[in-house]
C-alpha cells in the first residue's frame, strides 16, 4: 500500500537552484565544454556505442556490441540534459536528440531496448539476469529519460523508457517470463522510483518494490535461472568457482538474504549503493519501518568499519567491492569512482528519509574527495579506482573498455543542484555550502535564499533572504561534524548554539533583506584511524574542512615513503593561487635509507624538512611521482 508522508523531504528541482560558486562553477563548466564533448567522441568512435544502436552489426563483424553500452549513452544523455537545463547549446542539444532518435529506432515493437540481445543473442532476453546487465542498462535509460524530460520538457525519451518499463513490469509480474526475478546489477529499482515521481504512475513504484522484495528469497532465482537456461552465464569465464562458492557469489550481488534481513555491506560496492538507494527511497515512499531499519544497520556497518577517509568504498579489486571490517588497504584500494558516486546517492536519500545531517557529512566527504579525484583537472581523463597511495605508476585514462565511471562523474557534477538543498512542509534545509541561490514556495509565498562563500577554502557563509511577503518558515543549516566551533547569526545577532540532528535550526518569520551568517571553524586537523586499519597504523592524515589532503612527491622533492610528519608541528595553510587551491605545510623529517645492502644495522640519517600537502582530489595532475594520504608520523 502506498501511503507516503506529507512532510517527506525532497530535493529542489534543478530549475529552482542556481550555482555561481568559485569552486564548483569552473568545474561544472569543464563538464560542459570539455568532458561531454570528449565523451561524445568516444561514444561515436567507429563500431562503438552510437554505431551499435543502428543495429547493423552481424555475427563475424568486429566491434561486437557490449552488454553495458546503452548505460554509457544513457548517462551521457543524463549529464547533457542537466547542462541543457541551464545552458543554451544547440550543438549539444542536437547531439542528445540524435542519440534519443537512435535509441527509439533500436527499440523493439513491444518496448524492449538492448542492442546486445537484439543483434548478438536474439531470443535470449531476460534469461541471464545474473550477469547480462539488462535491467542495469534499463535503469540508466529510465534515469536519462526522466532527467531529459525534467530538464527540457521533451517527452521523446521519456516515452521510450516508459514503454520499456511497462514491458519489464509485465515480464517480471505474475505469469511473465521472469516472474520472481530481479537484476544481477542493481540500478533499475532506484530508476523506477524516479519514473514514478515523474509520472505519478503507481505501477512503477510497485515494480521497484517487487524487485527489491524478491531479492534474496528462496529458492534463489539466479540458480534456478541457470538450470532453465542450460548455458554458461555471460561472466562464467571470470567466475569459474561460482557453483562451489554459491553463497559467496550471492553476497557479491547482495542476493544472499532478503534485503530487510541484511546487516552487513558485502559484495560489489556499486551494486550495493544503487540497491540501498532504492531501499531508502521505498522506505520513504511507503513508510516502511523494516526497510528503513535495514538501511540504518547497513549504513552503520559501512561507516563504522568499511569507509575510506576519502569517502571511497570497496577495498577488493577481485570483486570491485567490500572486504572484511577494517580491511582498508591504501595502495591496493579499489575505491571505484562509481562507488563513491553511489554513496552520494545513498547518503542523500538517507538524509531525506531521516532528517539526520550525519548522512550529508558522509556525502560531502565522498563528493569533495573520492568523487572529485575521479577526473583530471581538464575533465578529459579518469580514474576507475582511486587508491590512497601510489609509487607513481597510477595515472588517469582517457577511456575504459567498461566506461561506467566517466559519464557517471559527469552526470553527478552536472546535477549538483539536486544535493545542495532540501525542502519539506516546514521550510528549507541547506545541506551543502555552495554559492548561488535557491527559490522555493512555502505557505503560498516565494522565498529565495542566496549564498556567498569561499567554501571549501573558507568557513564563512553569508546568506540573504528575499520573500514576496513576511513568511514564517524554518531554515536548517548543516553543521559538519568536522566543525569543532561554529556560530550562526541573523541580522548580525548571534542565535542558536545547539543543533538538532546535526542542524542549526532557525525558526522565525522571515522578511526580505534578512541576513544569515554562518561561521565554521576550518583549522587543519590531524586524523588517525582505528588501530585495526593496518595500512594506517602509525600514520596520520590531514584534513581541513571537507578536504582530505595527501602528500605528493612533486611538492616535496622526495619519495613520500621517506617523509614523516612531526606530531608537534604546526599545520600552516597556504593558498596556491596558480592552482586555485589550499595546501598545508608542517615540519617533518626526511629519512635517508639508501644503502648498498638490503638490510643494515646502521641508523638512518634524518634531516628536518617542511612537508607540503595538496588536496587528495588534485593528485596525479602534475609530474609523476609517489603519493600517500596516510603519512608516517614522527615524535620529533
Amino acid at each position: 500500500m502506498l501511503t507516503g508522508t506529507a512532510t517527506r523531504s525532497r530535493p529542489l528541482a534543478i530549475s529552482d537552484v542556481t550555482i555561481a560558486d568559485a569552486f564548483w562553477s569552473p568545474r561544472r563548466e569543464i563538464i560542459h565544454t570539455s568532458t561531454l564533448p570528449q565523451q561524445e567522441r568516444q561514444l561515436r568512435s567507429p563500431g562503438q556505442q552510437f554505431d551499435a544502436l543502428r543495429l547493423a552489426w552481424r555475427p563475424g563483424d568486429p566491434h561486437e556490441p557490449h552488454i553495458f553500452w546503452e548505460s554509457d549513452i544513457a548517462k551521457w544523455i543524463e549529464a547533457a540534459s542537466y547542462v541543457l537545463a541551464g545552458e543554451h547549446d544547440p550543438q549539444l542539444e542536437a547531439s542528445v536528440d540524435e542519440a534519443i532518435e537512435l535509441l527509439a529506432g533500436a527499440q523493439e515493437e513491444d518496448g524492449y531496448l538492448n542492442t546486445y540481445f537484439t543483434v548478438v543473442r536474439p531470443g535470449e532476453r531476460f534469461t541471464d539476469l545474473q550477469d547480462a546487465h539488462e535491467l542495469y542498462c534499463a535503469g540508466h535509460l529510465i534515469e536519462a529519460g526522466v532527467a531529459h524530460y525534467e530538464a527540457t520538457g521533451k517527452i521523446a525519451l521519456l516515452n521510450v523508457v516508459r514503454r520499456y518499463a511497462d514491458l519489464i513490469d509485465r515480464e517480471f509480474g505474475p505469469g511473465g517470463s521472469a516472474e520472481g526475478g530481479y537484476d544481477g546489477h542493481q540500478e533499475v529499482e532506484l530508476a523506477l522510483v524516479k519514473l514514478y515521481n515523474a509520472t505519478n504512475e503507481d505501477r512503477y513504484l510497485r515494480l521497484a518494490e517487487r524487485l527489491i522484495d524478491n531479492r534474496g528469497t528462496q529458492p534463489f532465482y539466479f540458480e534456478a535461472e541457470r538450470v532453465r537456461r542450460g548455458t554458461p552465464g555471460y561472466f562464467d569465464f571470470l567466475f569459474e568457482d561460482r557453483a562451489r562458492r554459491a553463497d559467496w557469489y550471492r553476497q557479491y550481488n547482495q542476493s544472499h538474504l532478503p534485503v530487510r534481513e541484511q546487516t552487513e555491506v558485502v559484495g560489489h560496492s556499486v551494486r550495493a549503493m544503487y540497491m540501498y538507494s532504492a531501499m531508502a527511497d521505498l522506505a520513504s515512499h511507503n513508510d516502511d519501518a523494516a526497510l528503513r531499519s535495514a538501511c540504518e544497520r547497513l549504513w552503520n556497518d559501512l561507516v563504522d568499519s568499511k569507509l575510506y577517509i576519502t569517502g571511497g568504498i570497496g577495498a577488493l579489486h577481485s570483486i570491485e567491492g567490500f572486504g572484511p571490517a577494517y580491511h582498508l588497504p591504501d595502495a591496493d584500494a579499489y575505491a571505484e569512482t562509481c562507488a563513491a558516486i553511489g554513496l552520494v546517492f545513498w547518503a542523500q536519500r538517507m538524509a531525506l528519509l531521516t532528517g539526520e545531517a550525519k548522512y550529508v557529512d558522509v556525502l560531502e566527504r565522498a563528493l569533495y574527495n573520492g568523487v572529485l579525484s575521479g577526473s583530471s583537472e581538464d575533465g578529459t581523463c579518469y580514474f576507475y579506482g582511486n587508491p590512497l597511495a601510489s609509487d607513481g605508476d597510477v595515472q588517469r585514462s582517457e577511456w575504459f573498455g567498461v566506461a561506467c565511471c566517466p559519464p557517471n562523474f559527469a552526470r553527478l557534477l552536472a546535477s549538483l543542484e539536486h544535493y545542495v538543498y532540501a525542502v519539506d512542509d516546514r521550510g528549507l534545509t541547506v545541506n551543502l555550502y555552495v554559492a548561488g541561490a535557491a527559490t522555493f514556495e512555502h505557505n503560498g509565498q516565494d522565498l529565495t535564499l542566496t549564498q556567498q562563500t569561499r567554501y571549501p577554502w573558507g568557513g564563512r557563509i553569508d546568506m540573504n533572504v528575499e520573500t514576496s511577503a513576511d513568511t514564517e518558515a524554518t531554515i536548517r543549516l548543516r553543521i559538519p561534524q568536522w566543525a569543532t566551533n561554529w556560530t550562526a547569526a541573523v541580522n548580525g545577532s548571534q542565535v542558536v548554539r545547539e543543533t538538532q540532528r546535526g542542524y542549526a535550526v532557525l525558526d522565525r518569520t522571515w522578511s526580505s533583506g534578512d541576513t544569515i551568517t554562518l561561521e565554521l571553524s576550518m583549522e587543519p586537523t590531524r586524523v588517525w584511524a582505528d588501530a585495526r586499519v593496518a595500512a594506517a597504523r602509525g600514520k596520520v592524515a590531514i584534513q581541513r574542512g571537507p578536504i582530505v589532503h595527501c602528500i605528493e612527491e612533486t611538492d616535496n622533492a622526495a619519495p613520500v615513503s621517506a617523509l614523516a610528519l612531526s606530531r608537534e608541528a604546526q599545520l600552516r595553510v597556504m593558498h596556491d593561487h596558480a592552482r586555485g587551491l589550499d595546501s598545508i605545510t608542517a615540519g617533518g623529517t626526511l629519512e635517508s635509507r639508501m644503502t648498498d645492502v638490503l638490510y643494515t644495522s646502521r641508523e638512518p640519517e634524518t634531516s628536518a624538512i617542511d612537508v607540503r600537502t595538496t588536496p587528495y582530489f588534485s593528485w596525479a595532475n602534475r609530474e609523476r611521482g609517489s603519493m600517500t594520504v596516510w603519512m608516517r608520523e614522527s615524535a620529533t
